[in-house]
């Protein structure tokens, strides 16, 4: 049984908001961007509710693997997937929190050129430069 089964809906949204301020950098980012927003937990609607409570406030936040390890996990399927748009958002976040350095975004992009094909590797490599430049701009 989860630990987490007797929490109130108020303690799964609270949770919940804190860790996808995490995930997408929300804290950080003062840009305006569609991820700023959702970082900061502007949404509404029940999709957005059970987003909150369920994915973030309850799998996100499970014992077991690191917030690191998952945004690994997640890059890797994203990337695969050809999310673009996602992909941005979770580097950017990734670097700004220090889950990921530059070096091991770069490492990152050899890694899943090889088992997401060159053209999404390509895409990756010019998305992490990119990003690096930025923040060293920055």
């Amino acid at each position: 049984m989860n630990r987490r089964s007797d929490d109130s809906t108020r303690d799964r949204q609270a949770r919940g908001l804190e860790i996808m301020r995490r995930v997408h950098g929300g804290d950080d980012a003062g840009d305006g961007s569609a991820a700023a927003s959702v970082g900061r937990g502007e949404g509404s609607g029940d999709f957005f509710g059970m987003t909150v409570e369920h994915l973030f406030g309850e799998v996100w936040s499970r014992e077991g693997l690191s917030m690191r390890d998952r945004r690994l996990l997640l890059l890797g399927l994203l990337v695969g997937q050809g999310m673009d748009d996602l992909v941005e958002v979770q580097l950017d976040a990734a670097l700004r929190t220090g889950e990921l350095t530059p070096d091991e975004l770069r490492e990152i992009v050899i890694f899943l050129t090889h088992y997401a094909g060159w053209p999404r590797g390509s895409r990756l490599n010019t998305q992490v430069e990119e990003l690096i430049a930025r923040v060293m701009r920055a």
